[in-house]
């Protein structure tokens, strides 16, 4: 009942709130109009700076000060990301659309004009933005703490984001070299000859884990909750259902994604049964070295 009277009452729990619900009604405006579904992943590394600075400027600390600059740094490289895939346009709301979408709309319950527009209402306007929202809300227990000194639980969680960003990064590069060769056809006999000819990426971090970015930014936001650890002194605490709620929808996301990856490339069956999805494993069997070797 206290976390929720806080909810209901704290103003800059409101402020986060009124942003999550404008701006999950303008992705699906935007979606609605244009046919691009698209709109979230534009603003998915944008919301958390927003909602970052809003913090900030509320409740200037130490700590507010950290977590700021780390999202900003996150947001920056990932929208770089999408910027270079196609992803931003000078006109906001056009750009590539994830190839996902459009599977997904040809799905048998999803077709038709008006349930497909609940799902995008529903499922990728306002879900998507709330679990954004989630996993922002570390903020808020910075926010409330005020000027308390910084701990080792902060320096803790912002090592451990800046790893998990720098592998990010790694994992992006890889896998965009990877898509940048294979259309030029190139690298035939390079460093990334075998996925090339695979058809799939399964070299550099990929050798360890089969979504070695996804991995990355789940355990970005992990970390992010540490920062609400420090701020509440409290281990377990109401924020942790955002990196739960986000581990839900990657879950969910990858499991799309791997059945799109097995119909087109008849290796990924092998490559999914030798390598793990997420965690790598500590502690390689003989067959699972070979695998790495091929």
């Amino acid at each position: 009942m206290n976390n929720l009277h806080f909810l209901l009452s704290d103003p800059l729990t409101r402020t986060f709130i009124t942003i999550m619900l404008s701006t999950a009604a303008i992705c699906f405006i935007a979606g609605e109009l244009t046919q691009n579904y698209s709109q979230v992943d534009k603003l998915w590394s944008i919301m958390p700076v927003i909602y970052s600075l809003t913090a900030l400027l509320s409740h200037p600390s130490p700590r507010l000060w950290i977590m700021c600059i780390l999202v900003s740094i996150w947001g920056f490289r990932l929208s770089f990301n999408l910027y270079r895939k196609g992803g931003y346009n000078i006109i906001p709301w056009r750009g590539e659309e994830d190839y996902r979408w459009k599977i997904i709309r040809e799905h048998s319950k999803l077709k038709g004009r008006i349930r497909f527009a609940l799902f995008n209402l529903l499922f990728i306007s306002f879900y998507q933005n709330f679990i954004i929202l989630l996993f922002s809300t570390p903020l808020l227990l910075a926010a409330k703490s005020g000027s308390s000194s910084l701990i080792p639980t902060d320096i803790l969680a912002a090592t451990l984001m800046l790893l998990f960003i720098l592998t990010e990064t790694v994992a992006d590069n890889q896998l965009f070299r990877f898509w940048k060769l294979k259309h030029q056809m190139n690298d035939s006999e390079g460093q990334l000859a075998g996925s090339i000819k695979k058809g799939f990426i399964s070299e550099g971090l990929w050798r360890y884990v089969r979504h070695p970015n996804y991995a990355s930014e789940q355990a970005i936001w992990i970390s992010f909750y540490l920062f609400g650890v420090a701020a509440s002194g409290k281990w377990i605490n109401w924020t942790l259902t955002g990196p739960l709620m986000l581990i839900l929808l990657f879950l969910g996301s990858t499991e799309l994604t791997e059945r799109i990856s097995n119909d087109k490339y008849p290796a990924y069956a092998g490559y999914k049964k030798d390598v793990p999805k997420f965690i790598p494993r500590l502690f390689r069997s003989d067959k699972y070295k070979e695998s790495l070797e091929k």
